[in-house]
This record gives structure tokens, C-alpha cells and sequence, in this order.
């Protein structure tokens, strides 16, 4: 499995693919965030959102980086569809790390912020829980079961739309309420843990619903 995510890490490296959502994440920061001096919750807030979006363009990119007969031969050497579509994921969540670090360091750049410990954490489970809900949008709109890309980007900005706007319902929505009303860091980080929890079960029910349904079409 750390050899195939070395491979489509490599892969992605190589195709510059990760360098339009990388961009269109740092430009957010700068554009939400520059000369920003109230708490950091929020703050991360604007972060976690610009981390959404960029996450499900990566995963997209990702697993639409190979044609189906490459991808073929992927799948063979691996020994399976679903060891392919787990090393998808962990090679887009390995992306996300990066820009994580970004989210948590730009703001303290651009604006003036007094930093803590419970900052650090808060900003890390906020944008964890949105990169992973992300990856999941990804691959349920991804190549494996869309092959018009058309439909498959419709489909991401409505559940993106859904994932912000449907409130009590979505831990984006949730998460990103709770930081914008939030005036202390360390007030968060029970909660936040907990949503980052049901988006790692939110992406693991779209791995399993996008393996169950591409092993069916193929």
C-alpha cells in the first residue's frame, strides 16, 4: 500500500495537477484572511472552507490522472480495485497535509493573531474534517462512476452546496458555525474531534458505496 501511494503521489507530482487547487487555496487565505486580527476560529473557519473545495479538486484530478486501461494494469499490479481506490485516497489525504500546515501558518502571515496550542489543534481537526469530507465528495464524483465529466462536476458543486448549506445535518456546517461563533480555541476542540470523527465516516461510506458501485460497472 506505501508503495502504490508513493506511485500515485509521484504520479500526481508529476503532472502538475495539484498546482491550480494548491493556488486557488493560498489566493483564498490571502483574499479571507489578510489583515484579519479577530480570534483564529473564525479565521480557520475561512480556512476549512477554502480546504473543501481544494480537496475534492485534488481527489477528482487524482483518480481522473489515469485512463481506464492504465488504470487497468494499476489495478492488476496492486492485486485490486478496492487497494487502487484505498491508495487514491491516502495519496489525496497525504496532499492535504501540506495545505493544512498552510491554512494553519498563512493566516498568522497575512493578518495579526495571538497563537496558541488549542489554535494549532483546533485548526488541524477543522480543516481535517473538512479535507476529508471533501475527498469523499471527490471520489463519489470522480471517473470510477461518472465517465461524462460534465455530470460529475454538477454533481460535486451540489454536494458541495449540500455538505455548507444543510444545517444541523452536514459537520461542515456545523464545524464551520461553531468556529464563526466561537471566541475561544480551546472551547472547540471536544466537538471538533467528534465532527472530525463522522467525516472520516462520511469518506469511508463514500469509499465503500464508490468501490461497491464501480466493481458492479466494470
Amino acid at each position: 500500500m506505501i508503495a502504490l501511494v508513493r506511485y500515485m503521489f509521484t504520479v500526481m507530482l508529476l503532472s502538475q495537477r495539484y498546482l491550480a487547487p494548491l493556488l486557488l487555496f493560498v489566493g483564498l487565505l490571502a483574499v479571507l484572511t489578510s489583515s484579519d486580527s479577530g480570534p483564529l476560529a473564525a479565521t480557520y473557519g475561512s480556512a476549512s472552507g477554502g480546504m473543501l473545495v481544494c480537496s475534492v479538486w485534488l481527489t477528482m484530478a487524482l483518480i481522473g490522472l489515469e485512463d481506464q486501461t492504465h488504470r487497468s494494469v494499476v489495478v492488476v499490479t496492486a492485486g485490486s480495485h478496492l487497494r487502487v481506490l484505498l491508495g487514491s485516497v491516502g495519496t489525496a489525504a497525504l496532499w492535504c497535509l501540506p495545505l493544512t500546515a498552510a491554512g494553519l501558518v498563512l493566516p498568522l502571515l497575512f493578518g495579526s493573531h495571538t497563537f496558541t496550542l488549542a489554535d494549532a489543534v483546533l485548526g488541524t481537526e477543522a480543516q481535517l474534517t473538512c479535507a476529508f469530507t471533501g475527498i469523499a465528495i471527490g471520489v463519489l464524483c470522480s471517473r470510477l462512476l461518472f465517465r461524462r465529466q460534465g455530470y460529475a462536476l454538477l454533481l460535486a458543486l451540489i454536494l458541495l452546496l449540500a455538505v455548507l448549506l444543510a444545517k444541523g445535518v452536514s459537520p461542515v456546517n456545523v464545524l464551520l458555525g461553531d468556529l464563526q461563533n466561537a471566541s475561544d480555541s480551546a472551547d472547540l476542540l471536544g466537538s471538533t474531534a467528534v465532527l472530525l470523527a463522522i467525516s472520516t465516516g462520511v469518506l469511508a461510506t463514500a469509499v465503500a458505496a464508490t468501490q461497491a458501485i464501480s466493481v458492479r460497472r466494470s
